[in-house]
């Protein structure tokens, strides 16, 4: 099968490198992209938007005449929403892993506000600076956020590879001009020790788009890193 996985947020393509050696090995073809102003990306600040993150994730996926298992992670999650029109007849089916998964005209500010977002740590601790605005954590936030159950060694690796974000993706509300998912499998990897996206906000949303399978790991907000192995057995399963 062919995967295309979007990472989230302070990231980039790189995030998905052991899952992508795993899900290579189980016989899948990967496509991890950087989206506009992401890993090794140089779009300007300003041009990061949601629908160029959607064009991004379009190009990859029209590339090719095959069609996609399209992941996303995390902020990935407001992507591959975005995304999911423009592409829709390639796409075979979407898993969203610990991502933000919204209704359409919501903006992943609007989710975080939420009463089931309250201990987000990710949101209390970012640092935005400058016009347009751009958000950066500390490397101390971010590894008891986001890396909290990975090894010394991966998380020193992730947070040394981290990005600034451009902070306008996060206020831009979705919009699928009456898309509405009708006959798209949609999956969902929920991670019961995130403190990123807290678990009660996941499954928020879970019921709120009717994913199903809804996958469980026991982890942190980083899966990919975390618990590769078992994230690859579960996404191989889903390709299936």
């Amino acid at each position: 099968m062919r995967f295309v996985l979007i990472h989230g947020a302070f990231s980039g393509g790189w995030v998905w490198g052991p899952l992508a050696e795993r899900l290579r090995a189980l016989g899948h073809s990967v496509e991890a992209p950087d989206l506009p102003g992401g890993g090794q990306d140089r779009t300007p600040v300003s041009d990061v938007t949601l629908d160029a993150y959607a064009r991004r994730i379009h190009e990859v996926v029209s590339a090719s005449a095959e069609p996609v298992v399209l992941v996303g992670h995390s902020m990935g999650g407001m992507a591959i929403t975005q995304a999911a029109p423009l592409c829709a007849d390639q796409i075979a089916s979407m898993v969203y892993v610990a991502a933000f998964l919204p209704q359409d005209g919501q903006s992943l500010i609007a989710l975080t506000q939420l009463p089931e977002g309250e201990t987000d740590q990710v949101q209390a601790n970012l640092v935005v600076e400058g016009d347009p605005p751009v958000a950066t954590m500390t490397d101390e936030a971010s590894r008891a956020a986001i890396y909290a159950h990975c090894s010394d060694e991966m998380a020193a690796w992730a947070i040394a590879s981290r990005t600034p974000q451009p902070v306008f993706p996060f206020t831009e509300p979705v919009a699928l001009g009456g898309f509405d998912f009708a006959g798209l499998s949609r999956a969902y990897v929920y991670c019961a020790q995130d403190r990123a996206i807290p678990p009660p906000l996941q499954r928020r949303m879970i019921a709120a788009a009717g994913c199903d399978p809804v996958v469980e790991l026991d982890t942190d907000h980083v899966p990919m890193l975390s618990r590769t192995e078992e994230l690859a057995t579960a996404l191989d399963r889903l390709a299936a």
